[in-house]
C-alpha cells in the first residue's frame, strides 16, 4: 500500500487510517510503524521525507510525531478548517439519507467540539436533515445520534414506498383511461342499443 504523494487531503488522512488498522491488527510498536511507514513512501512522498527526516531524531521518533509531521505536509491546517466549515454548514439537501450520514460521519472528525457532545451531535444531524425526513423522525424519542440514523434511514424508506405506489397508481388510472379510443365504456346495468 503505497503512498506517491497527493493534492488531496482526505486521500492521505485515509492513507494512513488504513495504515493504523493494520497496525493496531499486527500489533505493531510505534518504531515498527514508522520504519514500515516510511518503506511505502514513494515519488513526491519520498522526496517530502528525505527533507523532514533532517528535522527528526529517527531513533526516538514515535508514531504520532511522525503523524504530526505527515498531516503538517499533506493535512494542513487550512484543509482542517476548510473541512471543519464544510461539517458545520452541511445539509441534506438531495442527497440520500446514507450519503448525508456519510458525510455527517466523515466531518465529525474535523469537528470534536461537536461530536464529543452526543447532544450536540444529535442536534447538528436533525438540523441538516431535509425537512421532510426531520419532521419525521420522532425526535421526542430519539436521544442518540444511532437512532437518529435509523429514524431518518426509515423515514426516507417509507417516503419512498408511497411516492412509488402513488406512481403506480398514476400509471394504473392512466392505463384505464387509454382503453382502446373510440369505444364507449360500458356501464353496469345498461343495455346496449336502447
Amino acid at each position: 500500500m503505497e503512498f506517491k504523494g497527493t493534492t488531496d487531503p482526505i486521500a492521505a488522512e485515509g492513507w494512513i487510517r488504513s495504515l493504523e488498522i493494520i497496525f493496531d491488527f499486527m500489533q505493531l510498536t510505534d518504531a515498527d510503524k514508522v520504519r514500515c511507514t516510511i518503506f511505502m513512501l514513494r515519488d513526491d512522498a519520498r522526496v517530502w521525507w528525505e527533507g523532514a527526516r533532517l528535522t527528526v531524531d529517527l531513533a526516538t521518533l514515535t508514531w504520532a510525531e511522525f503523524k504530526e509531521a505527515f498531516y503538517a505536509k499533506y493535512f494542513t491546517v487550512d484543509h482542517k478548517t476548510r473541512l471543519a466549515r464544510d461539517f458545520l454548514e452541511l445539509r441534506q439537501g438531495d442527497l440520500t439519507v446514507a450519503e448525508y450520514v456519510r458525510r455527517f460521519e466523515r466531518g465529525c472528525y474535523f469537528v470534536p467540539m461537536i461530536t464529543s457532545q452526543p447532544g450536540e451531535e444529535l442536534k447538528h444531524f436533525t438540523e441538516g436533515l431535509r425537512p421532510a425526513i426531520c419532521h419525521d423522525v420522532r425526535l421526542s424519542r430519539v436521544t442518540t445520534f444511532r437512532e437518529a440514523v435509523d429514524q431518518s434511514l426509515m423515514s426516507e424508506r417509507d417516503r419512498n414506498k408511497m411516492v412509488k405506489e402513488a406512481q403506480n397508481k398514476k400509471l394504473s388510472y392512466k392505463g384505464r383511461d387509454q382503453q382502446e379510443p373510440g369505444k364507449k365504456k360500458s356501464i353496469p346495468g345498461q343495455y346496449p342499443g336502447k
